[in-house]
């Protein structure tokens, strides 16, 4: 019988589907064929790009020449434009304001090849710390209230270029699947006075049975409302609201079980597309109490049709349980 399961942060509910138990083999993914145009990310094609905003690189190298690790630019074709003021204003009932907002790109690595599962601990380190400079950077602006760090992996995640890149929006708005969980929290912590990921994270500890990985600081495990087969998040075991205050000891524990992480999705569902998302608290919101900043990290490995649209309700061919077990042992059948 499908089971209703309901996710205790934002309330929202995931039909899990029983009448069948697939295998990590039934999620069928389609593979982009690789581009063959010249790739404006790749080294020595840096004046096919606008000018760099910050980059790791070697000494005695120039910027926007080669010679770099990790490479920042400004979105070629922003969602939201840096300049102007916000401007804003009512039309009746409608609210509006001005495009502003901040769109960035993160090159990930020189090698066109290369992606999370192969980079070594510092490539994703560096990657990381890319992430926390231009979030720390923009944080500043107080035109912005969120910061939203995500990553699109092959055409059907969203990606338009096949080089291994991240990008980063700062927006004059707290976006609405943010403003959902924020509530959720807040909810439950005037409640209880605890911070729901914080029980969620020791009770998922406790029972052990979603759990895919572990080290001294972030844990990631397959969430129990799961929206997508193998949905999975990294968490910190300590509680912290905001992504930008890790320090750099926490930023090599992450790179850690990322890397881990993503070669367990990758070799599971046989290099599927998948998404990566930051979630964080917004700017200069005092939310330390009651929220606790994570990275969700969705294979696109099943389509969102006309009843999820309709209802909000996700439709979910695997159980996390079953998810978790295939990622932690490759010899597991089902």
């Amino acid at each position: 019988m499908p089971q209703l399961r309901k996710d205790p942060v934002t309330k929202r509910w995931v039909i899990l589907l029983h009448e069948q138990k697939k295998l990590p083999a039934d999620f069928k993914i389609e593979h982009a064929p690789k581009q063959t145009n010249k790739c404006p990310f790749c080294p020595g094609n840096e004046n096919m790009t606008p000018v760099e905003l910050m980059s790791y690189r070697s000494e005695n190298t120039l910027p926007n020449e080669p010679g770099w690790q990790v490479r920042v630019i400004p979105n070629r074709f922003p969602a939201l434009q840096i300049e102007g003021d916000l401007d804003r204003m009512g039309l009746g009932v409608y609210d509006m304001m001005n495009g502003v907002g901040a769109h960035e790109v993160i090159i990930e690595s020189p090698n066109h090849e290369d992606g999370f599962h192969n980079y070594s601990s510092e490539q994703i380190s560096r990657v990381l710390h890319t992430y926390v400079e231009r979030y720390r950077d923009l944080s500043r602006d107080r035109r912005f209230r969120y910061i939203l760090v995500f990553k699109n992996n092959g055409s059907a995640a969203g990606a338009s270029l096949d080089h291994p890149h991240s990008q980063l929006i700062a927006t004059p708005i707290i976006p609405k699947r943010v403003m959902e969980e924020l509530e959720g929290a807040k909810t439950y912590y005037y409640y209880k006075e605890r911070c729901v990921f914080c029980d969620i994270i020791r009770q998922e500890l406790s029972q052990g049975e979603r759990i895919i990985h572990e080290n001294e600081s972030f844990v990631a495990f397959e969430p129990f409302a799961s929206r997508f087969p193998f949905e999975t998040w990294i968490a910190p075991k300590d509680h912290k609201d905001c992504f930008g205050d890790i320090d750099k000891s926490e930023i090599d524990g992450l790179a850690d079980i990322m890397q881990a992480t993503i070669k367990k999705l990758i070799k599971t569902l046989d290099n599927p597309p998948f998404n990566f998302i930051i979630h964080t608290s917004p700017c200069g919101e005092h939310c330390t109490d009651y929220f606790h900043w994570h990275i969700e990290i969705m294979p696109r490995v099943t389509k969102i049709a006309g009843f999820e649209w309709g209802s909000g309700f996700y439709l979910n061919h695997m159980s996390p349980e079953r998810a978790a077990r295939f990622l932690i042992n490759p010899n597991y059948k089902g």
